[in-house]
């Protein structure tokens, strides 16, 4: 069906394909408005003058929201809400633009806004995400639009700083200041040397109590596939763990 209602996103939204390219718009608020303008673009599309080379004339709302489904299917959880806090902030700034109205001086001056309001690393961490964004409509297999405001754009000069690395006794403190559950979570991390969303991940048949292992999951590969690895269980680990 070319008109259909997103779930997710709580509006209408069509698709159809012709001479093997796809046309789609989102953001409709009745079926009535998205059959309508579907029945529109159908009829500009088949005109015999219009152009062969001519892209998608995307809104870059449903660019967005087409990233946001992939991302909600194929990349962690953190992945997809990091960019959903994104590209809200993006969608205030061209919710009412297509894709090919969004030049890459507009990119530039909203990322100079936001690296003197925020920070030069917050203005990088965005520029990655525009440029994903884009790049998803523009390579393939959706080969939307050739057209990526981003291509041409630097990253801001960052002031590279030493992370701080805690001593062993600083650790220590942190430890024995902690009470119950959150002591043993503290140990756990510590102890397994893990990431927090890998202990989060943990449940009982990750740990194999007799041959002293503990299995901790990843999303790490391009692919977004959780992969596993081994951790040995230590003397003070599996009393941790069985607590």
């Amino acid at each position: 069906m070319s008109v259909y209602f997103n779930k997710r996103r709580k509006w209408w939204e069509y698709y159809f394909r012709h001479n093997k390219r796809p046309y789609t718009k989102a953001g409709f608020k009745t079926k009535k408005e998205a059959l309508a303008e579907e029945a529109e673009r159908k009829k500009e599309v088949k005109q015999p003058q219009r152009p062969r080379t001519e892209q998608i004339d995307m809104d870059f709302l449903t660019l967005c929201n087409r990233r946001l489904d992939y991302l909600a299917a194929y990349r962690s959880d953190r992945h997809y809400q990091d960019t959903v806090y994104l590209a809200k902030r993006w969608v205030k700034q061209w919710s009412d633009k297509t894709v090919h109205e969004i030049s890459t001086e507009s990119v530039q001056n909203y990322l100079i806004e936001v690296c003197k309001a925020i920070s030069a690393q917050t203005a990088n961490k965005e520029l990655r995400g525009l440029r994903a964004i884009f790049n998803f409509g523009v390579k393939k297999p959706n080969r939307w639009f050739n057209h990526n405001p981003t291509d041409d754009l630097d990253f801001f000069p960052v002031e590279q700083k030493k992370k701080y690395v805690p001593p062993i006794k600083d650790v220590i403190a942190v430890l024995l200041a902690a009470s119950g559950e959150f002591q043993d979570y503290l140990w756990t991390i510590a102890l397994t040397l893990g990431r927090m969303s890998e202990v989060n991940r943990l449940e009982k048949s990750d740990l194999d109590f007799e041959n002293g292992v503990v299995t901790l999951y990843t999303r790490k590969s391009k692919n977004g596939n959780l992969t596993p690895r081994e951790i040995p269980m230590t003397a003070k680990l599996k009393e941790v763990l069985l607590n």
